[in-house]
């Protein structure tokens, strides 16, 4: 199966022999490829909505994968018991949505050494969280796809305590500001075009919103320059 480079990075991050959960796995495109390429020995996926999930089931039967791959008609982590999955995969939600489902599916995480997130908004929320409830981020991979940007989170379950202690780290990810990588660097030279432009529309004639909000599109920019700051060191 031929997997875009989002969801096949997505894939190919979660550790091998490992059982995994794919919550929201739409047409399970992330569960045949991880059934057929040996990556993972059963995956649960389990969607909230009917029509995707009747999708996921009749392209796992046309790839005889049914004895390796179960699906669920779940809202989250609600249909997974404890213990069943060792790797919980989670692509495609804003962040926000993805804390949601990781609280509220506590119990399921018992026994979940390492999750797989591919939030596609406030990621900030995400990694605060995940050092919230003692996951470290292992790793982050930033890949360009159809000239968007997506972040790819490994984060496994550890005794020792993780937290940044700069802020910046939480807003961009630290392991990708470390990394040198040129798609992390034309990502925030992006983010730094799109943030100047609002600050050239809110310079016409202003209203009591618009400067609150150039004050804080100027904050905005000063944390990209600051982030701009590691692929020049």
């Amino acid at each position: 199966m031929q997997l875009s480079n989002r969801l096949k990075t997505v894939a190919d991050t979660v550790t091998t022999g490992n059982r995994v959960a794919d919550v929201g796995c739409d047409h399970a495109y992330i569960a045949i490829y991880l059934a057929e390429n040996d990556i993972a020995p059963g995956v649960i996926a389990m969607d909230i909505n009917k029509g995707p999930l009747s999708k996921a089931k009749e392209n796992i039967q046309v790839r005889g994968l049914s004895d390796k791959i179960e699906t669920r008609l779940s809202d989250g982590l609600s249909k997974l018991n404890t213990g069943e999955a060792e790797t919980i995969v989670i692509a495609g939600m804003g962040g926000s949505l993805m804390v949601r489902i990781l609280k509220e599916g506590e119990k399921a995480l018992e026994g979940v050494s390492e999750l797989i997130l591919q939030p596609q908004s406030e990621i900030f929320l995400l990694r605060r969280y995940l050092h919230e409830v003692g996951f470290a981020i292992q790793s982050e991979k930033m890949v360009k796809e159809d000239e968007k940007f997506y972040v790819i989170i490994k984060a496994v379950k550890t005794n020792a305590s993780e937290i940044y202690e700069d802020d910046l780290h939480y807003l961009y990810g630290k392991l990708l500001l470390v990394s040198g990588e040129p798609v992390v660097k034309e990502y925030l030279e992006r983010e730094k075009r799109l943030k100047l432009q609002v600050k050239e529309a809110l310079a016409l004639p202003s209203t009591t919103g618009s400067v609150k909000r150039l004050e804080e599109i100027e904050a905005e920019l000063s944390e990209v320059e600051k982030a701009l700051g590691y692929f020049t060191k």
